[in-house]
């Protein structure tokens, strides 16, 4: 599904990922390990699109990922889950999952919107209890769950994750990783980002 071949990218003159070589097939789980600093979090921003690399190419499916916008990306079945969850504060957990079906909203879609906030609500019930509390408000692994949520909203074939058992309690990674694992179970494509082996 996702080929990433001979990636190299830079900030400036300091090149941070050196002919990077990537396989991700359908439906699998891949983890990427390392300290901070390694270029995990630019590998990511570079397949969503938001950094352009100096050599080499990202494909999905086949496709060229080069020159298209991390937008477009979205409505080719990206979604991401970025570091520090970039959650919409004052928005209730109802309005920051709805949002993440922004690209694919239209008249015809809101009962399919509505059936997917189901399944949402399925995979993290904490949510539902919160729906209409801001999500500023909510403790970081409720953040958590309503980030992946918001990406999950969008029906993505492929979810980048950047780092999502970080500064958590171990009960609510477990929790996670369980949502994470029914997920790529329905065949959801994840590749994710990590710091500790042990997740």
């Amino acid at each position: 599904m996702l080929q990433v071949e001979s990636l190299t990218v830079a900030y400036g003159a300091i090149e941070v990922l050196h002919a990077l070589n990537l396989s991700v097939a359908r439906g699998e789980a891949v983890a990427i390990l390392g300290p901070n600093g390694a270029g995990k979090t630019t590998l990511l921003r570079t397949i969503a699109g938001f950094l352009r690399p100096r050599s080499g190419q990202v494909q999905l499916e086949g496709r060229s990922l080069a020159n298209i916008p991390a937008e477009a990306l979205v409505r080719l079945g990206i979604g991401q889950v970025m570091e520090g969850r970039q959650l919409f504060g004052p928005l209730s957990v109802a309005e920051n999952l709805r949002l993440g079906a922004y690209a694919r909203y239209t008249r015809g879609t809101r009962g399919q919107i509505e059936t997917d906030l189901e399944r949402v609500y399925s995979l993290f019930p904490r949510l539902r209890e919160r729906h209409r509390q801001r999500s500023d408000t909510l403790s970081g692994g409720e953040q958590m769950m309503l980030a992946i949520g918001r990406a999950v909203m969008c029906r993505p074939r492929l979810l980048l994750l950047d780092e999502p058992s970080v500064g958590l309690a171990p009960q609510v990674v477990v929790s996670i990783f369980d949502a994470l694992r029914a997920l790529r179970d329905e065949g959801m494509t994840l590749l994710l980002v990590e710091q500790n082996p042990e997740v």
